[in-house]
């Protein structure tokens, strides 16, 4: 009998601050936006006699991340010097933290298939980060000293996550709170959040883990997932060779190619001869130093979904596309405020709490549809995010009742959206340059009813000898007669009075 073979993986994550200074030292953070080895001191260069100063905006952040994931805080906590040698180091050494860090423990819960996952975690700490190596085609590799000192969150799990597709989810959840927190960007693709992921296999009746490969270079989350699964696959061939690598390993993940490169056998940590940092005396955070943090967290995304469930009536699906991106999440709820203002304002409005009784159900498919799918996609189309979206709130709302009364057809909303993304005009006033809503003029809907009847008397034989189905067939042939601008509902219903 076949033994089922078990994935082992965890992750190393690492969080850029976006605070206005390095770590220890007074120098520009945004160094990623500025010419190369302008944005350095003596500090941060690693000059002789130079004395490093913790940023306690970097610190204040790292421990209200640890409370978000639910981290224990360490009654005393200190900075440690990680030795090796390395060009993207100046020092020689990283500060770093090793035996005493900010955070230990704490979980993140996750849905993967419909099922919720606790991933556990090891500790969060604070470090300063390297510089940045660009690798030239001739073999030269160019310095930029502008990262080295950029505060540095490393969030470490546990062995817990069991699929490549559980490690994606749980990256993309870590993202949505630190942007929540508004500690960093997150933004993986500019390198402020990077992973290194760590996997090993074994037969699902061993208890023993057998010795893991840490996986680098991963600066997507589809990057993560591809890496994982074709080590999963190779470390699984090689265990039933009896092959299994003996020595633990650091592989570097070619995207392009689809397969990890051996870089190196793992230091270990007395590799790094640790020590005290002697420059920063260890850290005690007072209790009510610590309150103070707790009372300044704002919702989180998994407690925002939940509202999103109830409050608005979304699915889970939904809520979870919609709090995904903070921005998208504020927006939709602006846009919710402007819509049921717009649908008040009806002659058969109503107050708040009668059209969430009343039509919730239809808003919420409404909202969701049109602002995930709909205008996601026009704006990755476009290259664009909804952070830099020229609509309104009150303007998609506007846009959004127009749909909602039938003034305007699928066909021409998705014409007038892309109109409104790309001006961020008016929707009323483009509409005119669209030539105007729907057609709900009976007298001209009877002309074009007629018409098509006319030239599908078969399909209308067919109707009245209780072929029912067949009537949509002639709806469409009447909005296509139309070119779109009629109201399906009301077309059927004429048909039907035609056709009887």
């Amino acid at each position: 009998m076949e033994q089922k073979i078990e994935t082992i993986i965890g992750l190393e994550v690492h969080v850029q601050l976006k605070t206005k200074s390095k770590m220890f030292c007074g120098c520009d953070n945004r160094g990623e936006y500025l010419p190369p080895n302008t944005c350095v001191c003596e500090v941060c260069m690693g000059h002789p006699g130079t004395l490093p100063v913790p940023n306690s905006q970097a610190i204040e952040w790292a421990l209200k991340t640890a409370m978000a994931l639910e981290c224990e805080i360490p009654k005393e906590s200190k900075f440690d010097r990680k030795h090796y040698f390395y060009p993207d180091l100046p020092k020689g050494y990283q500060i770093s933290q090793y035996d005493q860090p900010f955070a230990v423990g704490g979980v993140l819960e996750i849905i993967a298939k419909g099922e919720q996952v606790k991933v556990r975690l090891e500790r969060l700490h604070l470090e300063e980060d390297t510089a940045k190596l660009t690798h030239q085609t001739k073999g030269e590799t160019l310095i930029d000293f502008n990262r080295a000192g950029t505060p540095l969150m490393e969030i470490v799990t546990k062995p817990d996550i069991r699929t490549p597709q559980e490690a994606k989810f749980f990256l993309q959840e870590l993202r949505a709170i630190v942007r929540a927190l508004g500690v960093s960007d997150a933004d993986m693709e500019k390198g402020h959040l990077r992973c290194d992921a760590n996997i090993s296999v074994r037969h699902e009746e061993d208890n023993a883990l057998n010795t893991k490969i840490e996986i680098k270079n991963l600066n997507s989350f589809r990057a993560v997932e591809r890496a994982l699964e074709h080590e999963h696959k190779r470390l699984s061939e090689l265990l039933e060779r009896g092959e299994y690598p003996a020595v633990q390993e650091t592989r570097g993940w070619d995207d392009a190619k689809g397969v990890s490169v051996l870089q190196r056998t793992k230091e270990e940590a007395e590799d790094y001869r640790y020590f005290p940092e002697p420059d920063i005396p260890p850290f005690h955070f007072v209790d009510e130093y610590l309150a103070a943090l707790r009372r300044g967290i704002p919702e989180l995304p998994q407690a925002r979904r939940e509202r999103f469930m109830t409050q608005y009536g979304f699915s889970r699906a939904d809520a979870q596309v919609l709090v995904a991106d903070e921005t998208l999440a504020d927006y939709t709820e602006k846009v919710i405020s402007e819509l049921i203002a717009w649908i008040s304002s009806l002659p058969d409005g109503g107050t708040e709490e009668e059209i969430w009784n009343k039509h919730g159900a239809k808003l919420a498919k409404l909202v969701a549809g049109w602002m995930s799918s709909k205008l996601g996609g026009i704006l990755a189309e476009r290259g664009e995010t909804f952070e830099s979206l020229k609509v309104t709130p009150e303007d998609f709302a506007e846009f959004l009742t127009l749909i909602y009364e039938r003034t305007i057809s699928s066909t021409i909303a998705q014409e007038l959206l892309r109109k409104m993304v790309a001006t961020g005009e008016d929707p009323h006033k483009l509409l005119e340059t669209l030539g105007g809503g729907q057609v709900r003029d009976t007298e001209t809907l009877g002309k074009a009813i007629e018409k098509v009847m006319n030239a599908n008397l078969p399909i209308v034989e067919q109707f009245k000898k209780g072929k029912e189905g067949v009537i949509m067939y002639l709806v469409g042939q009447v909005m296509k007669e139309m070119k779109g601008k009629a109201d399906p509902q009301l077309v059927q219903s004429l048909l039907r009075e035609k056709l009887s």
